[in-house]
């Protein structure tokens, strides 16, 4: 891993907070990722389960944890299983954990191997009632892909009929909706690398650039600060592409009085950034994207200030965002009068041209879980992102910072970024 080392406490205390929840007499498994194949011999990058690091900060494939908090035999109440390494593991794959550094990292003190599982889980099921399993039912989730979490899912179901199986996610989808403190500190340094990886690319954008050069100056300022490296794939979108809200070819050329729209973020110790700015190739706005601009930046303060705790939740905050939407719309001379006062309510007359959300959960996923139809709480952190897209005029631009909601408001962790049109054009230009 490049990120520095990570006090095994907060993992301590996230397996604390979950067990809680538990139902008495219950048994909990968690899967980590596999390593998937590309093609041959050759694998993806390897990304660990955002639930299994959640739990024990462990960053590598084939372990398994347990968590059986009532079991009457002592030995079998909270166990981790690591993949065995040997010689040739070492000689062509490198470093793995070892049992001291699994417990260093985890806090776990009982970890065993990988292929001991079938054998323990054997000797511990008569024990419980139910059986804890962790499948992914993000909302954000439509491709299927029968993980070792599923495969184990129709096994124990399949073995052992008589318990009662449970869901995790439900659980684990508020607690880790709500951020610790030393969360909060990984996610600033996610998004203070970002910063850096901004203030380069301000640097270094000028007419004649290909977007990809810019993608490349943001990994370089990534990867020599530590992160893994872009928490998603970066958008990188000059001129007409900027209306293509999931644009990732990155591959045109920037040309003297287009805006240039960049989506990107760092990702740290797993926890993901995600910033969002507009800027002109030129280093100078013109007079219109200036308004249109500005119509932007004023929705986006107005959001900020509804992000705070006990009042809304995203589907009331998101239609008080439309209201601050329509009524900049409105201003700019893109909608009219009539049009809203006849719009169909499903799809209000703003959404031609701010199509999506304005905010979305965010920490160890870019689009991280918790429940839309919760109330803001204080440790809840969010995106807030609205754009305008004019596809007629080639230009879109949307805004975007991370938003922490505390007891006493809100705190903007990229409140340090330029935003504002005059520190954009002064760094371009200094």
């Amino acid at each position: 891993m490049k990120y520095t080392k990570i006090d095994s406490q907060l993992f301590i205390q996230n397996r604390q907070n979950f067990i809680k929840e538990l139902k008495p007499d219950s048994l909990a498994v968690f899967y980590s990722n596999d390593l998937l194949p590309v093609n041959a011999d050759a694998h993806y990058p390897f990304s660990q389960n955002s639930n299994f690091f959640w739990l024990t900060g462990i960053d590598q494939e084939e372990c398994i944890l347990w968590l059986f908090p009532d079991c009457p035999r002592e030995d079998l109440r909270e166990i981790l299983f690591i993949r065995k390494t040997n010689e040739h593991i070492q000689i062509w794959e490198g470093w793995k954990y070892s049992k001291e550094e699994a417990f260093e990292t985890s806090g776990i003190k009982n970890i065993r191997y990988y292929e001991e599982f079938p054998s323990i889980l054997l000797q511990a099921v008569g024990f419980c009632e139910n059986i804890y399993l962790d499948l992914n039912e993000h909302s954000r989730n439509t491709l299927f892909y029968p993980t070792p979490a599923h495969q184990m899912a129709y096994q124990i179901q399949k073995q052992f009929p008589a318990h009662k199986i449970q869901r995790s996610f439900p659980i684990l989808a508020y607690l880790r909706s709500i951020k610790s403190p030393h969360e909060i500190e990984l996610l600033q340094k996610a998004i203070d690398i970002t910063h850096q990886a901004f203030l380069r690319v301000l640097k270094f954008i000028k007419p004649g650039v290909y977007e990809n050069e810019i993608e490349a100056e943001i990994l370089h300022e990534f990867i020599r600060n530590r992160a893994t490296g872009p928490a998603y794939g970066s958008i990188i979108a000059t001129g007409r592409n900027a209306c293509v809200l999931h644009y990732v070819l990155n591959n045109d050329i920037c040309k003297n009085g287009d805006l240039i729209l960049m989506d990107f973020g760092a990702e740290y110790a797993n926890y993901s950034a995600d910033l969002t700015r507009s800027i002109p190739v030129n280093g100078k706005f013109t007079q219109r994207q200036k308004q249109v601009y500005n119509a932007v930046l004023s929705v986006m303060k107005e959001a900020k200030k509804l992000l705070i705790p006990g009042k809304d939740n995203i589907f009331s905050y998101h239609k008080k965002v439309g209201d601050l939407m329509t009524e900049q719309l409105l201003e700019i001379g893109l909608l009219k009068s009539e049009e809203v006062k006849n719009q169909n309510p499903d799809w209000p007359a703003y959404k031609k041209y701010f199509m999506h959300g304005t905010s979305h959960y965010l920490g160890l996923d870019t689009h991280d879980v918790g429940f839309m139809h919760k109330t803001f709480e204080p440790g809840m952190v969010f995106t807030c992102e609205p754009g305008i897209y004019i596809l007629e005029e080639s230009l879109g631009i949307r805004l975007e910072n991370n938003i922490l909601i505390t007891e006493n408001g809100n705190i903007d962790l990229m409140a340090k970024i330029a935003i504002e049109i005059d520190e954009i054009e002064n760094i371009m230009n200094s």
